[in-house]
């Protein structure tokens, strides 16, 4: 094992090693200061025997002339066992919860294994959230990947911790379900009100949560859902069970992904981030799945906030092109206290046609999401219109339908932090609302549905209108 003395150049989180003769992408090096202090670090560019090092603990305080470093010979791998269930780790995957290191059975490559296109299993049955406009409209099926589009300051890290709290699993292996929660680039009381709300409210026995704050130096932020993914990986392929994987703020990932990579000189692409920004995102979504034999699975709510609410912004607009869906909320919900304020019309599921419907949910899932989808466009039609001739000019349909669009909001939509729905409750509600409407405008479902659920006296009845 060579040991090297001194370093070529310093710039910013990275060090430039010289005269390397046998070094491996992405090793693993330890670097050891004058004061004795030990860094580490991985090289992340080889150029005939230079190789450029990106540490950790960042470079403050290192000497160009008494630096030692040395190669480890391997990659940045995570120690797993079952232990990890319950722990708390930083970005780079070091226990911060006080209590001791972890007992390892096993290390694995952060960077996981990819996974054989013909082994993966199609992604079916779903993942019960508790949120009715998740559950009914948006449903999150086991094995995919759903991520939500916020915007910045709205309610994303409480929809994220009612998520992890309510979250559940319906048929066998209900009991085989736990969840991996990596926050990347959150501020101190974020920190704490996620540690908080898991310990207070009795789930975090079953949760494994990884934590990078804004100080924390940017390099452990690009690995953080690396280690998230790996111990999620293990638990769900060699332990057989069902992990959603929460991961919040992906936008704050990307944004040190391009700090990396501008001190690295690299080209920049759109709005400044890499050109393989794509690729790197795919190498961390295309990590949720299923696989033929394993009993378990991976899947994966990543939350990205959208800068200035554009939707078209590099970062949801690639994780759009890579996910199966995604679930957006909207401003004008949030700030007239609609909580979650999911925005239905351009939220979906692509694998929820799959994953819903008998044997899985209810046989009327399908008609009544399609329903509420085609009704609650027509509100928005009808209310473009009201805003031009006035409520009162409307015909008496379209006036039917802005009642169902208000009640829809505040009853569907809305519902407390602590209002934990089954998916036969939210289907219930939903018929319910379609009954505030005339039987003839319920083209979408056929007669015998309508037969079973239309009930538009107790509908009347029951939001009083």
């Amino acid at each position: 094992m060579l040991q090297f003395v001194g370093l070529h150049e310093i710039n910013g989180p990275l060090v430039v090693l010289d005269g390397v003769p046998s070094a491996s992408f992405e090793e693993m090096v330890s670097l050891r200061l004058t004061s004795g202090e030990t860094r580490f670090g991985r090289i992340v560019e080889l150029m005939g025997g230079r190789a450029v090092i990106q540490v950790f603990e960042g470079t403050r305080g290192m000497s160009l002339e008494n630096t030692k470093t040395t190669l480890l010979g391997h990659p940045m791998e995570m120690p797993l066992s079952p232990e990890v269930l319950g722990r708390t780790f930083s970005g780079s995957g070091r226990p911060i919860d006080g209590l001791g290191e972890l007992f390892c059975e096993q290390s694995a490559d952060i960077n996981g294994m990819p996974m054989n296109p013909v082994e993966r299993v199609y992604p079916r049955n779903y993942i019960n959230t508790g949120i009715s406009s998740i559950d009914g409209l948006a449903t999150l099926i086991r094995g995919q990947k759903l991520p939500i589009f916020s915007g910045s300051g709205m309610n994303h890290n409480k929809l994220a911790v009612q998520m992890v709290r309510q979250a559940r699993l319906s048929g066998p292996g209900a009991d085989n379900f736990v969840i991996v929660f990596a926050a990347m680039g959150v501020k101190n009381d974020i920190a704490d009100y996620f540690r908080r709300s898991f310990e207070d409210s009795g789930v975090m026995d079953r949760v494994v949560m990884f934590l990078n704050l804004s100080n924390d130096p940017i390099i452990e932020r690009i690995l953080t859902p690396r280690c998230a993914l790996t111990v999620a990986e293990y638990l769900a392929f060699e332990r057989g069970m069902h992990v959603l994987v929460i991961m919040t703020d992906i936008t704050a990932y990307c944004e040190a992904l391009r700090e990396f990579s501008s001190s690295k000189g690299e080209i920049p692409g759109r709005k400044g981030f890499p050109g393989y920004l794509y690729s790197d995102l795919a190498s961390l979504y295309e990590r949720a799945g299923i696989i033929e034999g394993s009993g378990g699975s991976v899947t994966q709510v990543p939350i990205l906030t959208m800068p200035n609410d554009d939707i078209t912004h590099p970062v949801p607009d690639l994780t759009g092109y890579i996910t199966e869906g995604q679930i957006v909320l909207d401003r004008q919900l949030d700030q007239t206290g609609v909580y979650p304020p999911v925005s239905v019309l351009p939220s979906l599921s692509r694998l929820m046609k799959d994953g819903i419907g008998e044997g899985y949910t209810r046989a009327d899932h399908s008609d009544c999401s399609n329903q509420l989808f085609a009704a609650y466009s027509r509100v928005q039609d009808a209310r473009a219109l009201a805003s031009v001739i006035g409520e009162e000019e409307l015909s008496p349909a379209d006036q039917k339908y802005m009642t169902f669009g208000r009640m829809f909001e505040k009853h569907f939509v809305c519902q407390r932090f602590d209002e934990n729905r089954s998916i036969e409750q939210t289907l219930d509600l939903g018929w319910a609302l379609l009954s505030l409407l005339p039987r003839e405008e319920l083209d979408r479902v056929d007669s015998n549905t309508l037969e079973q659920f239309y009930k538009p006296d107790e509908a009347a009845k029951r939001f009083g209108v």
